[in-house]
């Protein structure tokens, strides 16, 4: 059972694991042992309340596919047993990233004193420029 929050929770069956091997470097026990994790977790039959579903299915999440699947691929660890506590802990904290509500950013407007500032610059900046140019004799 995965806690997300304190009425919220995955079941275990809900999330399929399945050992594979890990890439790249490794000698040769990358080529006998799978410990990487492959993590699948379908969206739409989840038992998530309809509010996660949906902040789920419209974050713009590359792990996430077409078909509503989370897709974690874990393989940082040497050993199975910590690649699946990292690839469960990564879909706890996606899950609990939608939560989060990003505070509405109130535009604003440079000061008259910032502006002022900034036009000064250009024009230092441009005559250091300008007494670049060839020395007439």
């Amino acid at each position: 059972m995965l806690q997300i929050s304190n009425a919220v929770s995955i079941a275990d069956s809900e999330v399929e694991l399945n050992a594979i091997r890990s890439q790249g470097a490794g000698g040769q026990n990358v080529n006998k042992v799978a410990s990487a994790i492959h993590l699948r977790f379908d969206i739409h039959t989840s038992s998530l309340p309809e509010f996660y579903k949906e902040r789920l299915l419209a974050s713009n999440d590359s792990r996430i596919t077409q078909d509503g699947v989370v897709v974690i691929k874990a393989q940082q660890y040497r050993t199975q047993e910590q690649n699946r506590e990292d690839a469960l802990q990564r879909l706890v904290e996606l899950v609990r990233s939608v939560t989060r509500v990003e505070k509405a950013r109130r535009p604003t407007r440079p000061t008259r004193s910032s502006q002022r500032k900034r036009i000064e610059k250009k024009k230092q900046r441009g005559n250091i420029k300008s007494m670049r140019g060839k020395v007439d004799s």
